[in-house]
C-alpha cells in the first residue's frame, strides 16, 4: 500500500427522514442517522443483535440525491470519510462528534415496511 487514506463504507438503515439544510451560500447539506447491526451468540447460546448509530452528512449533488430518493427505514450503503469536529452548545459547553462525510450512496432496497 503506497498511501493510506481515510475511507469508510457502511450498510444500514436510516433512522429518520434526511434533514435538508439550504445554506446561504447556495449549497445544500443533508444529515441523517444510519443504524448498522452486528449479530453474535453468547456462550450460553443466546443470540444477540447489537445496533450502532452513525451520523452521516452529505453535500452538493450527493445531498440532492439523498433528499429526493432516500427515506426513513430504507437500506443504503454509504461511502465516504470520517470527520471529527467540535462545537459549542448554547449553554457554552464544548461537544465533540464524529460524522461520516458521505461522498457516494447506493440504495439497496426500498423502505422496510415490516
Amino acid at each position: 500500500m503506497s498511501t493510506l487514506k481515510n475511507s469508510v463504507q457502511l450498510m444500514g438503515r436510516l433512522g429518520q427522514d434526511p434533514e435538508v439544510i439550504d445554506l446561504d451560500s447556495g449549497k445544500k447539506l443533508v444529515k441523517f442517522s444510519l443504524a448498522t447491526n452486528d449479530y453474535y451468540t453468547k456462550k450460553d447460546g443466546e443470540k444477540v443483535t447489537s445496533t450502532d448509530w452513525h451520523q452521516v452528512i452529505a453535500w452538493g449533488k450527493t445531498a440532492e440525491i439523498i433528499e429526493n430518493h432516500v427515506t426513513k427505514g430504507q437500506e443504503v450503503i454509504v461511502r465516504g470519510k470520517l470527520a471529527n469536529r467540535s462545537y459549542e452548545t448554547k449553554e457554552g459547553d464544548k461537544r465533540y462528534t464524529t460524522e461520516i462525510n458521505c461522498q457516494e450512496i447506493v440504495m439497496t432496497a426500498q423502505k422496510n415496511d415490516a
